[in-house]
């Protein structure tokens, strides 16, 4: 059987799966479906088969995956060849004979070719730093020595013997600070001293210098419970284990020593710093991003935001929070993920799926945990329920408001969010996504609970929370487009949800920190300097070259409060909500007024009311003491300076100004003399020689 371009082989796993083929036949619309029985053991010559056929390949098995491509690679090893899970994932259930809507959506999802995501490179030379406390940290350099290059820092030396064989050179110190990756690490010593080798009794040291920076490629780090890092666990190239807990330093020595020579790593975020919405002019307005991130990759620069590729550990919150997406995650790129949606929950309905409830989770934590449920005792509730759709990705965290809307858009019932317990401090940002998409289905009358985060780690306890799901009344899936930026699907989601809301109301207020709402100003005390124009970064407040107004357009709002905050008298406050009035697509004037007329020339220029507000103001001032000095803020700039020049009041005032002369002007009197001249000579009878 062919789908998307795909020879695809169906395995039944021994009979362990109930697999129809007449049924399958229907659902896929083909006559050419042959169900495998044993196909990594008694049936590999019908994979050999397809592969020498050359067509790429889709194999419903991942345990036996090893095998596949060792047998593929003898025949053509160019050939692609993809897997998907229909066992553990579907199959492999109490409800397994249910399952074949969820084994036809996963079938079909997996046809898809992920688009590639860029990569970065980062070189290790095997250069390695031991920073312990005692002399167990010299004992586990010397371990490693052999196969990497290895210096030793000591922090405390006092109980310190030297060692008989000085191989690897050590040091004592303590680091003050430390940044940078695998690869290039650089550490910042204080205290730092050499080990004479005249140490007798204990190490002796040399004279002690402080803020020492040095480089390495690798650093395990015993010293301290505190690690130098934040996440350390994310940080490529750095290890931290716990003084005294040797299996965790013979883990990390095991991989330490396979660190050496060139490393890919994908380039998880691509920031885009044209609609990024983090300052203006020095005013900070959105710190998402910054709030959220775990390992510090992200940083401020100026009115943008730094993202270190290197040290970025792929979590996607920064993505998950941002409200445009100028950090949007990039494995895999672009809106394949909402590609995999439409695709995966509209195949499910249309094999008569019901109540589809959708089970986000990672490619590591979360396969183990469905692969431990297929596997429970059989008189226990064991395996996904036949409704319950697995969806994997890179990491949970990735996924924001966008993907929570677009999910229950395309008809997901509930989106259930498998969480690893190690992650939990690092789960706030997509809590707040949560409660906003809380917010919008209970406001809607899609009731609470739609979506809901599993943060329990023992595999029976998360099979009986999925098989004691409720299940909500039914959404009706949309058939849009999943194109466009984070905003623009975000609002296709909630339109699509307001048209077939059971509550279809007209404005939806969100919680204080949502991505969506407007503004509201005081007009009486605007005085229209547009300042917050000049500082809104989405076009959402615009103002018009022609006439003294400003526009807001409503869905271009992320409520980053710059507008706000440059406000110079302070009559903006936010409002978020979503707003799902045509209005909201609209510019609608906030404020317009009649310019100002110059009392000397009658150009218009400025607002009436700043105008008049600026002359109470500056009245009495010293330096607008007289009328005339007020006078003058009533003219356009160029009235302005005349006036100054011509007020014999003013320093600035001069005498009358000389007549501008020309060319012409100077021409004209040289002519004038020429006549003159020969008038005389006429009138004295006059010729040229006597006149010389």
């Amino acid at each position: 059987m062919k789908l998307n371009g795909k020879e695809v082989l169906i395995c039944d796993c021994e009979g362990t799966m109930k697999l129809p083929e007449k049924a399958l036949k229907k659902i896929f619309g083909s006559e050419e479906i042959n169900i495998n029985t044993h196909l990594c053991r008694a049936q590999i010559g019908n994979f050999t088969n397809a592969v020498s056929e050359g067509a790429p390949l889709l194999v419903t098995c991942t345990q036996e995956a090893p095998l596949f491509i060792e047998n593929a690679i003898e025949t053509d090893p160019e050939l692609a060849i993809s897997y998907v899970n229909i066992r553990e994932r579907a199959g492999w259930s109490e409800q397994g004979e249910k399952a074949l809507p969820k084994i036809t959506a996963l079938i079909q999802e997996a046809t898809l070719e992920p688009p590639m995501a860029n990569s970065l490179t980062m070189r290790s030379e095997g250069s390695v730093l031991v920073y312990g406390r005692d002399e167990s940290a010299l004992q586990i350099a010397k371990q490693i020595a052999g196969r990497l290059s290895v210096v030793c820092i000591i922090k405390d030396n006092e109980d310190v013997q030297p060692p008989r064989l000085m191989d690897v050179p050590i040091f004592t110190g303590n680091i003050k600070s430390a940044n940078g990756h695998l690869g290039n690490f650089e550490i910042t010593v204080n205290d730092y001293a050499a080990v004479q080798v005249s140490s007798l009794g204990k190490l002796e040291i040399s004279k002690k210098n402080n803020d020492v920076k040095i480089n390495f490629d690798l650093i395990l780090d015993i010293a301290d419970k505190e690690p130098l890092f934040l996440a350390p666990e994310k940080r490529d190239g750095y290890y931290h284990v716990q003084p005294g807990d040797p299996a965790g330093i013979q883990k990390a020595l095991f991989e330490l020593v396979d660190m050496v020579g060139e490393f890919e790593k994908p380039r998880y975020i691509k920031y885009d710093s044209n609609i990024c919405v983090h300052a203006r002019s020095s005013q900070v307005g959105c710190t998402r991003c910054l709030d959220v991130c775990p390992t510090g990759a992200i940083t401020p620069a100026q009115d943008e935001v730094t993202i270190d590729p290197y040290i970025c550990a792929g979590c996607g919150s920064c993505a998950s929070v941002c409200p445009t997406g100028a950090a949007s995650y990039q494995l895999p790129s672009g809106n394949f993920v909402f590609e995999r949606l439409k695709l995966l929950l509209g195949s499910y309905r249309n094999a008569d799926g019901k109540s589809p409830i959708l089970l986000v989770h990672d490619t590591t934590y979360g396969d183990d945990v469905i692969a431990a449920i297929a596997h429970l005792d059989q008189n226990k509730k064991w395996g996904l329920p036949a409704n319950v759709i697995p969806f994997a990705l890179n990491e949970v965290t990735q996924i924001g408001f966008d993907f929570l809307a677009v999910a229950l858009a395309f008809g997901a019932n509930t989106i259930n969010l498998l969480v690893n317990p190690k992650n939990i401090s690092e789960l706030e940002g997509l809590k707040n996504q949560i409660e906003l998409i809380e917010t919008a289905t209970i406001g809607l009358g899609f009731g609470k609970d739609r979506v809901l985060m599993i943060e329990q780690s023992d595999p029976e306890i998360i099979a009986e929370i999925l098989h004691s799901s409720p299940i909500h009344p039914e959404i009706i899936p949309g058939d849009f487009a999943p194109m466009g930026t984070k905003r623009s699907l975000a609002n296709l989601a909630l339109n699509h949800l307001h048209d077939h809301a059971p509550i279809p109301v007209g404005l939806l207020p969100l919680p204080k920190g949502a991505p969506f709402g407007t503004i509201e100003v005081n007009t009486e005390s605007c005085t229209l300097c547009l300042s917050c124009v000049a500082a809104c970064p989405t076009g959402a407040l615009k103002d018009n070259p022609d006439s003294p107004q400003f526009t807001f357009t409503e869905t271009a709002c992320v409520q980053c409060g710059l507008c706000r905050t440059i406000c110079p008298e302070s009559v903006i406050t936010l409002t978020p909500r979503f707003n799902f009035n045509e209005d909201a697509r609209n510019a609608v004037i906030v404020k317009e007024e009649q310019p100002f007329e110059c009392i000397k020339c009658g150009e218009p220029f400025g607002v009436k009311s700043s105008i008049h507000q600026m002359v109470e103001k500056l009245r009495g001032h010293s330096m607008f003491s007289n009328d005339g000095a007020l006078e003058r803020i009533k003219m356009c700039p160029d009235c302005r300076v005349a006036d100054q020049f011509d007020d014999p009041d003013t320093p600035m005032a001069v005498g009358d100004r000389p007549e501008i002369r020309t060319t012409a002007d100077y021409m004209k009197d040289r002519e004038a003399l020429r006549l003159t001249a020969e008038e005389h000579k006429k009138a004295h009878g006059l010729n040229g020689e006597e006149e010389s």
